[in-house]
C-alpha cells in the first residue's frame, strides 16, 4: 500500500467516526453540558468571583458550577455570603445557560425521535409526530427563548415591585433580588440569595406564589407550554397524548404531595406548626410542590417528619416533565410505567392510554430510564454512607435530590471533598443522563432479522 493509499484510508476512517459521532446526538448533550459546566468552574475559582477576593478552591467551585449548570440547587456555601457581585452573575448565567440548554436540546431530542420514528412506524407514530411537532429548529429555539424570557420577566416583576414595596429594599437591589430569583425559580435551579433560602417569605403569599408560578412553567416542559398557547389560540383541536399525561400526572402528584406533606407537617413545631392557618396552608403548599421541581424551600428540611422526607424522596425522584428545567426521570415516565402494570394487572396483551396504544418499546425505555436511576442513587447512597458518619435517610435524601431537585436537610456542605465529587456526578448523571438515554434507547431501535426460542422464567 503506497503513502497515498494509507492516508485515504486513514482520512475515510476519519470520516466515518465522524459521521457515527453525529448519528447520536446524545453525545453532544453531553459534551455541551459538561464543557460550560468547566467554562463555569474555571470563572468561580477567580479571585475576583469570591466576596473575601480570595481564590475558591477547585471543588467548592466545580460543585457550585455543576450544580447551577444542572439547574439543581445543591450548595456548599453561602451563595449571596461567599460570591461577590461577579460570582452571582457566573452563577446566575450558568443557570440561564443550563436550563435554556435542557428546554432546547431536550425539545429537539423529542422532535428528532418522534419524526425517526414516523418515518419508520407509520402506522403507530405518524399521527403522534404530526401532533407533537415542534416545527423546525429555528422555531424551537425561538419559542424557548421567547418563553424563557417573557415568565422570568413578569416573575421579575412581581418579585421586585414586593421586595421594594413592602421590604423596604432601594429598587436597584429589588430589582437584583427579582430578577436572580426569578431566573432560578424558572429553571428550577433552587438558588436563592438569602441564607434560609424562602424560609424568611414562607407566609408572604407575594413571593412565594410567583415563585411557585415560575418554577410550574419551566417544570412542565416546553413541548407542554408550546401546546398549551396553540390550543389558547384555537390552533390545535386535540390534546396530543404527552401532553395529556403530562398535565395530568403533574396536577395529579401536586394535589397529593401538598395534602401529604401539609397533614404530617401541621402540628409540627420546627415546619408549619408555627404558622396561623393561613401560613400553614401556604407553606405546605409551597413545599409540597417545591421537591418535584425547584429546589426551594420555605421551611427547615432538616426538621421535617421522617414520612415527608420519605414522601419528599419519591417526588423528587419522579421530577417534573419531559424537556422541562425540573429534574428527576419525569412525570410522563412514571405515569406509563404505571399504565404498564394496570395492564399487566388486568392481564391485558397491551397498553391503552386515552385512546392510543403504547408501543412495547416505549414499556423497554421507560423501564431502563427508572432502573437506572435507581441503580445510580444506590450506588450514590452506598459510597456516601462508607465515606461519611450520617445516617441513612439523611444521606439517601441527599443523594436523591442530587438526581432530582437540590433541596438537603443541611448536610452537603459537611461532605468530604470525596462525597462531594460523587454528588456532582450524580447531578450531572442524573440531569443530562435520564434525557439523552431516553433518547439513545429510541434513536437506536432496529429491527432483528431473527429471534431465539422462548422460555419462560419464574418471576416473582
Amino acid at each position: 500500500m503506497t503513502a497515498r493509499d494509507q492516508v485515504r484510508t486513514a482520512w475515510t476512517a476519519l470520516r466515518r467516526t465522524d459521521r457515527s459521532r453525529t448519528r447520536h446526538p446524545a453525545r453532544l448533550v453531553v459534551a455541551g453540558f459538561g464543557g460550560v459546566m468547566l467554562l463555569g468552574t474555571v470563572l468561580l475559582m477567580l479571585p475576583v468571583a469570591g466576596e473575601s477576593g480570595a481564590a475558591t478552591s477547585w471543588n467548592l467551585a466545580l460543585f457550585t458550577a455543576t450544580s447551577a449548570v444542572c439547574v439543581t440547587g445543591l450548595v456548599v456555601v453561602d451563595t449571596h455570603a461567599h460570591w461577590s457581585a461577579f460570582g452571582e452573575g457566573v452563577v446566575l448565567g450558568l443557570i440561564q445557560v443550563g436550563g435554556f440548554g435542557i428546554m432546547t436540546l431536550a425539545s429537539l431530542l423529542g422532535l428528532l425521535v418522534t419524526r425517526r420514528l414516523g418515518l419508520r412506524m407509520q402506522r403507530s407514530a405518524q399521527a403522534e409526530t404530526k401532533s407533537f411537532g415542534l416545527g423546525e429548529v429555528r422555531r424551537v429555539l425561538v419559542g424557548v427563548v421567547v418563553l424563557s424570557l417573557v415568565v422570568e420577566a413578569l416573575t421579575a416583576l412581581a418579585l421586585t415591585a414586593r421586595f421594594a414595596a413592602h421590604y423596604g429594599e432601594p429598587l436597584g437591589r429589588a430589582l437584583y433580588l427579582g430578577v436572580f430569583h426569578a431566573v432560578s425559580a424558572f429553571n428550577n435551579a433552587g438558588f436563592a440569595l438569602f441564607s434560609d433560602s424562602l424560609m424568611r417569605y414562607a407566609t408572604d403569599p407575594w413571593v412565594c406564589l410567583p415563585i411557585v408560578a415560575a418554577f410550574v412553567l419551566g417544570g412542565l416542559g416546553f413541548p407542554v407550554l408550546f401546546e398549551i398557547l396553540r390550543h389558547a389560540r384555537g390552533r390545535a383541536r386535540r390534546w396530543t397524548l404527552h401532553t395529556r399525561i403530562t398535565l395530568s400526572t403533574y396536577g395529579a402528584l401536586a394535589v397529593l404531595g401538598t395534602i401529604a406533606v401539609t397533614a404530617i407537617e401541621w402540628d409540627n413545631p420546627g415546619t408549619l406548626g408555627r404558622f396561623g392557618f393561613g401560613g400553614k396552608l401556604l407553606a405546605g403548599f409551597f413545599q409540597g410542590m417545591s421537591p418535584r421541581t425547584a429546589g426551594f424551600n420555605s421551611v427547615d428540611t432538616g426538621e421535617l417528619h421522617g414520612a415527608t422526607l420519605l414522601i419528599t424522596n419519591v417526588l423528587m425522584f419522579i421530577g417534573g416533565g419531559s424537556a422541562g428545567t425540573a429534574g428527576g426521570i419525569k412525570v410522563t415516565t412514571f405515569a406509563l410505567l404505571a399504565f404498564v402494570m394496570l395492564a399487566e394487572i388486568r392481564g391485558e396483551p397491551n397498553v391503552h392510554i386515552a385512546d392510543r396504544k403504547l408501543p412495547r418499546e416505549v414499556h423497554r425505555q421507560a423501564l431502563t430510564v427508572v432502573l437506572g436511576g435507581v441503580g445510580l442513587i444506590f450506588t450514590a447512597t452506598l459510597a456516601l454512607l462508607v465515606l461519611t458518619p450520617f445516617s441513612l435517610d439523611a444521606v439517601l435524601f441527599e443523594s436523591v435530590s442530587a438526581f432530582g431537585t437540590g433541596l438537603s436537610t443541611g448536610i452537603t456542605d459537611e461532605l468530604p471533598v470525596a462525597g462531594q465529587l460523587i454528588l456532582v456526578v450524580v447531578m450531572f448523571t442524573g440531569r443530562v443522563g435520564p434525557v439523552t438515554l431516553a433518547s439513545a434507547l429510541a434513536l437506536r431501535e432496529r429491527l432483528r432479522r431473527y429471534d431465539l426460542p422462548e422460555e419462560r422464567p419464574i418471576v416473582g
